[in-house]
């Protein structure tokens, strides 16, 4: 007999708006499932029982009012969604997976959040998240390592790890994460999720911790891709003060709407080199990326290959930026000493960046950006997405890219491990994970699909078509 988490976010939604699920008997069947299993996958940080319990009684009675009166609720309405604990939520601590600031509560919300409690979700709490976000993997001094339910000796990934083991687990049934260089996508592929990275400016990331170097956005984690379409309304849309604004969909369109269409028939380049001079993928990953293409081939779509050439101006411009956001990061005075060795490596690197290294960095990602629109992805002429492996590797286990002996040398395995996902960061570009495969070992292996910037209804819409060709939210790891 199916549980209330067996079901997809939209359809609890659904169950809440017709009377036959209240918000409050969720909530609390997740609390529960929580309670009970979090210890074993690490997916929360902190878990708020009693202000999400307030909003489930909130939601219920919204709804009971609504069904009376014939009033539309939002289509999330009632539906719990964790939060990731980079984000702040007023009067709820936000470590940011750090033990220096394992005691800061913020006074104000951001805009995310202001728009999931507008939508009437409920928090449940906030997600696990390495320090800062800045590794690919989800272990830091003040939590469990998060972990994929689909190997409990494997790592969830990261940085959103926490959400993504949340959803995968069902301790949440869709999640908010955030993604600087692959970190919704990294973590949805080691839990065989679906998850987004929307294009530059699409979510705000204000009003407190504005990203200047454009490579940072928050998006969903979710089962399905109607789940992640219908978060990604939610999350999506300009808010005074931004650096950087998406272009909108066209008047009463939403992306929730594109998850019901079809993609037509699309171009599509599958690079068969890595970005990474010198990274060559594993064979599990190779072998996804290749059966995607096999598939969208079946499903009428025309796909190339299409190799790079070796530039390694990509990674020096990345890591110039990346060493520069582990500077910035707000460190309370005395407490440098409690940061872990990469985020300690990283700021001293990035304390070293003078204001041109600084700006040629951002000039070189510009310049990929043009080329990238000018070139692979002009409209009329180019690709209309990209597809590649979400990562060089299958899952790896708890702890094995860290190196705090050696942080220079973690941090280029760390390139190597995740070679093809900071592009679209780089770019802007929007790109999904798609959990089309899993290898021998049981383990998920995700494929990556890039479209144009401000496009993400056409990734939703093909998402949304492979998922139809060959389903995968039913399929569940072990216990879970």
């Amino acid at each position: 007999m199916a549980q209330l988490h067996d079901l997809t976010a939209l359809e609890q939604a659904e169950a809440i708006r017709a009377g036959r699920l209240s918000p409050v008997e969720l909530t609390e069947h997740y609390l529960e499932r929580i309670g009970r299993l979090d210890a074993s996958v690490g997916a929360f940080i902190t878990v708020t029982p009693e202000s999400a319990r307030k909003q489930a009684a909130d939601a219920e009675s919204e709804a009971a009012a609504a069904r009376r009166e014939g009033r539309e609720l939002p289509p999330l309405h009632g539906v719990p969604v964790p939060v990731k604990d980079l984000s702040f939520v007023a009067g709820v601590r936000c470590t940011m997976g750090s033990a220096a600031l394992a005691d800061h509560v913020p006074a104000v919300d951001d805009h995310v959040v202001t728009r999931l409690r507008r939508a009437g979700t409920i928090m449940l709490g906030k997600t696990n998240t390495p320090e800062f976000g800045l590794p690919p993997y989800t272990e830091n001094a003040i939590a469990p390592p998060a972990r994929t339910p689909w190997d409990l000796e494997r790592s969830a990934g990261g940085s959103s790890g926490g959400a993504a083991a949340a959803v995968a687990a069902g301790l949440a049934p869709l999640a908010h994460g955030g993604d600087g260089g692959g970190s919704i996508r990294i973590p949805a592929s080691a839990c065989g999720l679906f998850g987004i990275k929307p294009s530059r400016g699409r979510v705000s990331n204000g009003p407190v911790l504005h990203d200047v170097t454009g490579l940072v956005t928050s998006g969903p984690l979710a089962r399905t891709v109607a789940d992640a379409a219908a978060l990604l309304d939610v999350l999506a849309g300009p808010e005074s003060g931004d650096p950087y604004t998406a272009p909108a969909l066209p008047p009463g369109e939403t992306f929730a709407d594109h998850a019901r269409r079809e993609p037509g028939r699309l171009r599509i380049a599958q690079l068969t080199t890595s970005p990474v001079p010198g990274v060559e993928p594993h064979p599990d990953c190779r072998a996804a990326a290749d059966g995607t293409a096999s598939l969208l081939r079946e499903l009428g779509h025309e796909v190339e290959e299409l190799s790079l050439p070796d530039d390694p101006t990509l990674g020096e411009s990345f890591t110039r930026l990346w060493e520069v956001i582990a500077a910035v990061q707000p460190v309370p005075e005395g407490r440098a000493g409690q940061l872990l060795p990469l985020t300690r490596h990283l700021r001293e690197r990035g304390n070293r960046v003078d204001g041109p290294a600084f700006a040629r960095a951002l000039y070189a990602l510009r310049k990929l950006t043009q080329l990238v629109a000018d070139g692979l992805q002009a409209p009329g002429t180019g690709y209309d997405v990209i597809l590649t492996p979400t990562l060089a590797r299958p899952p790896l286990p708890v702890g094995a890219l860290r190196d705090d002996a050696d942080p220079g040398a973690e941090f280029a395995n760390i390139i190597r491990f995740t070679p093809f996902t900071p592009l679209c960061n780089a770019t802007g570009q929007p790109a999904v994970n798609v959990p089309l495969h899993w290898n021998a070992a049981g383990l998920p292996i995700g494929v990556q699909l890039a479209g144009r910037y401000g496009d993400e209804a056409t990734l939703i819409s093909l998402s949304a078509q492979l998922e139809s060709a060959r389903p995968w939210a039913g399929r569940r790891p072990g216990m879970w």
